[in-house]
């Protein structure tokens, strides 16, 4: 089983992860954002990892910190559950509809951070969470899992439409990357190394 067990603690935030690259996609999640909990639902459930999550944040601020660290903290998980990297595809990709909503999603696990991000929402926050993070949310997914990814949407009008089938396009992007291939005897680089 490839999995991780991380917390953090800071003045701001105190989070405790499980998360199971090779679940089932259970889930059981508070990070004290309505919002924030369904998206992470969905991207466990569709990716079929499990993840139990527990955040206490400083949101009498805003949800700022709450939603980056939580980044932060699944992109050590997914680091620390994928290993070595030997044996997995490393790429997944992903175009994924949402009712009016379509979104690409490209990941890449080799090693080097990158995301690549560029929309601009027409609401200021879904429920209690501020659209801006959904940015913020990814970029410190990306950099914690020292990941490339890749975020277009291609179409969609509804906020909470394209922000679902960003989380639901990863997932299944970061599925296939992490899926094993049976021709791949080492780790898949020219230099030998990720």
């Amino acid at each position: 089983m490839r999995t991780a067990r991380i917390t953090r603690n800071t003045k701001e935030t105190q989070i405790a992860m499980e998360f199971n690259l090779d679940g089932s996609g259970k889930a059981k999640i508070d990070t004290g954002i309505g919002f924030f909990d369904h998206m992470l639902d969905g991207f466990t459930r569709h990716g079929l990892f499990d993840l139990n999550l527990d955040v206490t944040g400083d949101l009498k601020v805003d949800c700022h910190h709450t939603v980056e660290d939580t980044g932060i903290v699944l992109g050590r998980a997914i680091a620390e559950a994928v290993g070595d990297k030997k044996g997995i595809r490393r790429y997944g990709s992903r175009i994924l509809p949402m009712d009016e909503a379509l979104v690409l999603c490209a990941v890449d696990l080799g090693g080097r951070p990158w995301l690549s991000l560029d929309y601009e929402f027409s609401q200021e926050r879904v429920g209690d969470l501020d659209t801006e993070m959904i940015r913020e949310f990814f970029y410190a997914v990306s950099y914690s899992a020292a990941m490339n990814l890749h975020l277009k949407v291609l179409d969609g009008s509804n906020t909470h439409h394209i922000i679902e089938a960003m989380f639901k396009a990863f997932s299944k992007a970061l599925d296939e990357a992490v899926s094993f291939d049976p021709r791949i005897t080492d780790v898949l680089s020219t230099k030998g190394t990720l």
